[in-house]
C-alpha cells in the first residue's frame, strides 16, 4: 500500500514537472528531448526511487558517493538490467574519487583540474571513459565550490587552464554546470544562467577538444528559468518527490 502512494504521488508531481518543463521550452522554441531531467534522490528512500523508477524516469543523482553505494546493490536486484543512469552532482572530496568512477554513470561536479586528473587516472584504472561535466562559479559566492568564471579576467585564466583536459583521454568533457544563487524570485537566478552559457559558448570556440554542449543548470524553483536560457539537463528533487526526509 504505501509503495502504491509512493508511487502514485511521485507520477501525480511528475506529470506537473513535465507540463512545466513542456512550457519552458515551447517558450524558448527548443524541443523537449533538448532538456534531460535528473532526479535528485537525496535523502529519499530506496522505495522513493523505486517508485519514481516506476514512473518512467531514468536519471537519477545523489550528492553523496556513500548514498549511491548504498542505493546500488538493492536497485540491481530489485530492477535487474533495467537500471537508471546515476549522476553525481555533489562535491567529490579527491579522496572519494575512485569510489565516484566506479559508481556513477555521469559526473557534474569536477570543480578542479587536480580532481579532473584523479578521476582520470582511476578512470584508466578501471579501462572506462567517464562523462564528466565542469563545475563553474559563475556567482562569485565563496561557499560555492567550481572554476572560477565570475570575471572576464577569471574566464581568460579559465580558458588557459582547461586546454590541459585534451590529455586527460579518459574523461569525455560534455559541458559545464553551476549552483545559481538560492532566489526568492527565479528571475534573479536568470543573470548567472546566462553568464555559464556564455562562458559555455566561449570554451567551445576556444577548446574544440570537446562540443561543450551539455548546460547542467536549474532545479526545483528555478529550472523553467535555466531551460529557457539553454539548460540541457535540470536537478529536480522536491519537485518530484515533496519535501526532504531529513
Amino acid at each position: 500500500m504505501a509503495q502504491n502512494q509512493a508511487y502514485d504521488r511521485i507520477r501525480a508531481n511528475l506529470d506537473r514537472v513535465e507540463m512545466r518543463i513542456l512550457r519552458a521550452c515551447a517558450r524558448a522554441q527548443r524541443d523537449r528531448d533538448e532538456v534531460t531531467l535528473v532526479a535528485v534522490t537525496k535523502t529519499r528512500t530506496l522505495g522513493e526511487v523505486i517508485a519514481a523508477h516506476g514512473s518512467s524516469l531514468r536519471h537519477f543523482g545523489e550528492n553523496r558517493v556513500e548514498d549511491l553505494e548504498a542505493k546500488l546493490p538493492h536497485l540491481r536486484q530489485s530492477l535487474g538490467q533495467d537500471l537508471p543512469l546515476w549522476h553525481m552532482i555533489g562535491h567529490i572530496q579527491s579522496r572519494k574519487a575512485a569510489r565516484v568512477v566506479a559508481a556513477a554513470d555521469l559526473i557534474h561536479s569536477v570543480d578542479s583540474m587536480r580532481l579532473a586528473r584523479r578521476l582520470d587516472r582511476f578512470a584508466q584504472e578501471a579501462e572506462r571513459v567517464v562523462p564528466v561535466l565542469l563545475q563553474c562559479n559563475v556567482s562569485g559566492e565563496v561557499a560555492k565550490y567550481g572554476f572560477d568564471a565570475a570575471t572576464p579576467l577569471a574566464i581568460d585564466a579559465l580558458e588557459a587552464e582547461l586546454a590541459d583536459l585534451e590529455s586527460l583521454t579518459h574523461l569525455d568533457v560534455r559541458g559545464i554546470m553551476t549552483m545559481a544563487p538560492i532566489v526568492t524570485d527565479p528571475e534573479d537566478a536568470r543573470p548567472v544562467f546566462v553568464r555559464l552559457r556564455e562562458v559555455r559558448d566561449r570554451l567551445r570556440d576556444a577548446l574544440p577538444f570537446s562540443d561543450w554542449q551539455d548546460l547542467s543548470m536549474g532545479m526545483t524553483d528555478d529550472f523553467e528559468v535555466a531551460i529557457e536560457e539553454g539548460a540541457t539537463l535540470v536537478r529536480i528533487g522536491r519537485a518530484i518527490f515533496g519535501p526532504r526526509n531529513e
